[in-house]
């Protein structure tokens, strides 16, 4: 971190004891909270906390606790409800489950301020939890951008040192199989006829059900194979966690001869290259709450890369049907959608009004976004 106004402050892992779960469990957490009390007390006074939820447990009770005893200004930023996330593996009647909903419900409208994600949060928000909060749209940060084709052509050729499904002519390394060099003037080029890029990323949750993603490309085959004229694709899927090998055992299944699928863990400044360097998204995440919207697509309208998105609750608020990308619920939409997008391809086709229209209607960068909803709300306090 460069920043001078910055200061990182670590903080040790907290492992969990053994014994019971449950019991383990709420050893964990307490250790937590005397960990983060004391490190937060030693601190120089602050004129204003803020902290993003999730996770809320226990940093929300700490937090406040410091604020009370201090005389700051707490602000939390919702970006979800934890005990949703927790219910997702646990259940909604699990007792840490509920334990967990009565703490953010008891402590979260204590804070001095709130900051949310989504409107959709905004209103659920004030008419369940009594909380007035302002919507603060995420926004990708600068990094976020189309790349230029010299650098396409860097990244893809680095990636095809590890990954096959990158490579181009085996008898020349500086080449991919989206990319060509000329051997005299170094002048990169596209490939006329070179596969699509299709990308996601995923932390690998409960949350994202990729099984539909890797049906929707056995479908997507089945049309080539029957054939229909559309290209051979590339689906490279990001991230790291828990279901990863769970997922690649399902890839690893697939008989697939105009599909290749990658699944690489990126280093953090080629991830944005890769997102503008790509064809289409694919966005499997579902809100555990159906409040919050995925910042992974937020990521990829930063470089212009058209999505098509899962359906749930509030996600019109980022993804608009037709205008930007692409809204389906089950495989066979997803299916059907990725052959109307590669239809045309190379050519621009639908895929090229999508991302025009991305191009036109980038709104305000972060910093201006935070200057105009979060800058007055911590300045006009005492």
């Amino acid at each position: 971190m460069k920043e001078e106004k910055i200061r990182m402050v670590s903080m040790a892992e907290v492992k969990a004891a053994g014994g019971p779960k449950l019991f383990s469990y709420a050893m964990k957490v307490v250790l937590q909270s005397v960990q983060l009390l004391w490190v937060l007390l030693r601190m120089e006074l602050q004129a204003h906390v803020l902290m993003q939820n999730p996770p809320g447990l226990p940093g929300i009770a700490v937090a406040w606790l410091v604020c009370v005893l201090r005389g700051s200004n707490f602000i939390i930023d919702w970006h979800n409800y934890g005990y949703t996330i927790m219910a997702l593996s646990h259940g909604a009647g699990h007792p840490v489950v509920r334990l967990a909903k009565w703490y953010e419900h008891f402590f979260g409208p204590l804070a001095t301020h709130h900051l949310c994600v989504t409107n959709a949060m905004k209103d659920d928000l004030q008419r369940n939890w009594g909380i007035k909060a302002r919507t603060l749209y995420d926004r990708p940060a600068s990094i976020f951008r189309e790349t230029p084709l010299q650098l396409q052509h860097q990244l893809f050729v680095r990636l095809a040192r590890t990954h096959p499904q990158f490579q181009g002519s085996e008898e020349d390394e500086e080449s991919s199989v989206f990319t060509v060099r000329e051997p005299t003037g170094g002048a990169v080029s596209l490939r006329t006829k070179r596969p699509a890029l299709l990308l996601s990323s995923t932390s690998w949750t409960e949350d994202e059900d990729f099984s539909i993603l890797l049906k929707a490309l056995e479908e997507y085959e089945g049309f080539v194979g029957g054939g229909a004229p559309l290209p051979d694709v590339v689906c490279v899927i990001t991230g790291k966690g828990p279901q990863k090998e769970h997922y690649r055992k399902l890839m690893g299944a697939l008989r697939l001869q105009h599909v290749k699928i990658c699944t690489p863990w990126l280093e953090a400044e080629d991830y944005p290259l890769l997102l503008g360097s790509a064809d289409v998204g694919v966005c499997l995440h579902k809100s555990s709450s159906g409040l919050d919207l995925p910042m992974k697509v937020v990521d990829m309208f930063g470089c212009c890369l058209p999505v098509c998105a899962i359906r749930f609750r509030c996600l019109q608020e980022l993804v608009k049907h037709e205008e930007n990308g692409l809204i389906f619920t089950d495989s066979a939409e997803l299916a059907e959608q990725l052959k109307s997008l590669l239809s045309e391809f190379p050519r621009p086709g639908r895929l090229g009004a999508f991302r025009r229209n991305l191009q036109t209607t980038r709104g305000q960068s972060w910093d201006e976004n935070w200057d105009q909803n979060v800058l007055p709300l911590i300045t006009n306090q005492g």
